[in-house]
C-alpha cells in the first residue's frame, strides 16, 4: 500500500514538473510553460494538432512559444485588456478549456486534419463569439487544406477576400495599407475570412491569413532579423486582430 501511495505521488510531481516548465525567450526572459487555470485574463491560445511535443513536434508549433509570449507582451503593453503575458495555451480542438478562450490561432493550416469532434467544437466555439486565425500557410493547394477541414465545422459558409478596408484593419492601428510580405517565401500575401450570413458586415468567424506567416516577425523580434518597420507591421496586424476579436 506505502508503494503504491508513493508510486502515485511521484507521478503527481513528475507531472508538476512538466507543467512548470520554465522557457526563456530569445531575449532571455524567463516564462512559464503549460496551460494556466482561467482567471479571466486574455490567453493567447494556439492549437495542436497531429502531434503532442512542444518542440517540433508538428506543423501547429512553428514560432512556438516565442511567437506566441510576444504577441501577448504586446497586447499587455499596447491595449487595456487584461492580458496574461506570463504563460500561453495550447490546447486540442478536442478540448473543452477553448470555450474559455474567445480567440484561437492555428500555425501552418496546410498540414491541418480536424477530427469529427474537433470540427462540433470548433463550429461551436465560433458561432458562440469566438474567432479562428489561420496563419503561416502559403500556395493554393495549402490553402485549399485549410479550407477543406473548415468546411467540416462550417460547411454553410464560403471565403471572402478583404482588404484593408475592412474594421479588423482598424480596430487599433489604422492601417493604410496591407505591407507585411511573407518573412521567407517570395508570394502575394491574401487575405480571407469567413462571416456570419457570408456578409463582411457581419461578425468575422474565421481569418486566414493566406501567403503570410506574421508570426515569423513575432518570433524574431527580439534580434532584429527583420526590418523593425515590417516587424512593427506584423505586430499591428495581430495587435488588431486580437482586439477586433475580442469586440465583436
Amino acid at each position: 500500500m506505502k508503494r503504491a501511495v508513493l508510486v502515485l505521488l511521484l507521478i503527481v510531481f513528475a507531472s508538476l514538473a512538466a507543467a512548470q516548465t520554465i522557457y526563456r525567450t530569445p531575449d532571455g526572459q524567463a516564462r512559464q510553460m503549460g496551460n494556466p487555470a482561467y482567471d479571466g485574463r486574455f490567453v493567447f491560445t494556439r492549437i495542436r494538432y497531429g502531434g503532442r511535443s512542444f518542440f517540433g513536434g508538428g506543423s501547429w508549433s512553428h514560432d512556438y512559444p516565442a511567437a506566441d509570449f510576444y504577441i501577448s507582451d504586446a497586447l499587455d503593453t499596447l491595449t487595456r485588456m487584461r492580458v496574461n503575458p506570463a504563460s500561453t495555451n495550447v490546447l486540442e480542438l478536442e478540448d473543452p478549456r477553448i470555450f474559455d478562450n474567445p480567440i484561437l490561432y492555428i500555425s501552418e493550416p496546410g498540414y491541418w486534419r480536424i477530427s469529427d469532434t474537433g470540427a462540433q467544437n470548433l463550429r461551436l466555439h465560433l458561432l458562440k463569439g469566438g474567432l479562428v486565425i489561420f496563419d503561416d500557410f502559403e500556395h493554393q493547394d495549402e490553402y485549399d487544406n485549410m479550407a477543406a477541414q473548415m468546411a467540416r465545422a462550417l460547411p454553410e459558409r464560403r471565403w471572402i477576400k478583404i482588404d484593408v478596408s475592412h474594421p479588423i484593419f482598424h480596430s487599433l492601428f489604422d492601417l493604410k495599407k496591407l505591407d507585411v510580405p511573407h518573412p521567407t517565401v517570395d508570394v502575394e500575401p491574401d487575405y480571407r475570412a469567413l462571416f456570419v450570413n457570408d456578409d463582411p458586415n457581419d461578425r468575422m468567424l474565421a481569418l486566414a491569413n493566406h501567403n503570410c506567416d506574421i508570426a515569423e516577425y513575432w518570433e524574431w523580434s527580439a534580434d532584429e532579423r527583420f526590418p523593425v518597420d515590417v516587424t512593427s507591421g506584423a505586430y499591428e496586424l495581430g495587435v488588431n486582430y486580437i482586439i477586433y476579436g475580442m469586440t465583436h
